[in-house]
């Protein structure tokens, strides 16, 4: 069977990086008070057995999405839980169970969901809505949401940002408001950081689905159902920017200091689209995306130019979430 083929020997993703020459798994966040693996500095750990496979595998699917193009999205936003009363929601057909959480959503009384200038999903689009309560530490993400007249939406993923989860997650087999079951707010990038020079997380990617192949690697716990060959990566494959690749030859000090995140920490598939990278929109930071990266900065990185990180072996679908 194609999906327990063995890629490299099974490793828990902290143990890889721990293990490895120059890895950690010190320090904390974004937004979560334990060390996770979007933390740790893979730059040293070992490439997988069949990494020129894969990579020459996605080249010839297609490479990015956007015609072959590493574009960066900047529709994502993080708010912040105010003195507003949590709301209930209706769920959607997008509410999987036991998957998501059925509970209210401190929603602020400002805001908006993804790629909107309010809280409804009017374009058609993914229309994540992400939360984060500091009080309460907790960090609600869902998918499909939308507030007008009622509040509906699809899966809700609560994150306890004081827990250090262990390799399933949530539950493995679950899906949480990204496909590959993984948190989103943690491997989104944003301008203060890039401004401050440097970005000390993964950073979340995706592809088209016709470029992944069926079934996903840790530390996703989740996968869609793919079109890709038996030949491609699966859901929540980590690629890391190779270490010899030219970073100053990047034409914009934002480019370059993403660049060197995805050298040290790596990216982490997390769904099915065209947007290569995922950052948040400048909205409710202090410094501006304008004159610092563009969404076409980083299209001089190409699918050779990355190598996929060693994982373990691929986990088939069932769709069986234990939580």
């Amino acid at each position: 069977m194609a999906l327990a083929r063995m890629i490299a020997p099974l490793c828990v993703v902290t143990a890889c990086a721990t293990d490895a020459p120059g890895g950690d798994d010190t320090g904390s966040g974004p937004f979560f008070e334990r060390s996770m693996f979007w933390n740790q500095d893979v730059s040293n750990v070992p490439k997988a057995a069949n990494s020129d496979e894969w990579i020459a595998a996605i080249h010839a699917a297609g490479g990015w999405g956007n015609q072959d193009h590493l574009r960066v999205d900047f529709s994502f936003d993080v708010l912040h839980a105010d003195a507003s009363a949590p709301q209930t929601f209706t769920p959607t057909d997008q509410f999987q169970v036991p998957d998501c959480d059925h509970i209210p959503v401190p929603v602020p009384a400002i805001g908006n969901v993804e790629g909107e200038t309010s809280y409804k999903c009017s374009a058609g689009g993914d229309c994540h809505l992400i939360v984060l309560d500091d009080k309460n530490r907790k960090l609600y993400e869902m998918w499909k949401a939308s507030i007008s007249t009622m509040f509906s939406g699809g899966c809700l993923a609560v994150w306890d940002l004081t827990r250090k989860y262990d390799e399933t997650l949530r539950g493995d087999q679950c899906t949480s408001a990204d496909g590959a079951g993984l948190p989103i707010a943690p491997l989104l990038f944003n301008a203060d950081e890039v401004a401050s020079g440097s970005i000390e997380h993964a950073i979340r990617f995706v592809l088209p689905n016709d470029r992944v192949t069926q079934g996903f690697v840790r530390p996703a716990t989740h996968a869609a159902y793919t079109s890709g060959g038996l030949e491609l990566p699966f859901y929540g494959v980590h690629l890391r920017l190779r270490a010899d690749y030219p970073v100053e030859r990047l034409t914009t000090t934002g480019a370059q200091v993403v660049a060197r995140a995805l050298q040290k920490y790596g990216m982490y598939h997390a769904d099915g689209g065209e947007d290569t990278l995922t950052a948040q929109s400048d909205k409710y930071t202090t410094a501006k995306w304008d004159g610092l990266l563009g969404p076409q900065d980083l299209y001089p990185l190409e699918v050779s130019d990355f190598e996929v990180v060693d994982h373990g072996e691929g986990i088939p679908i069932t769709n069986d979430c234990q939580r």
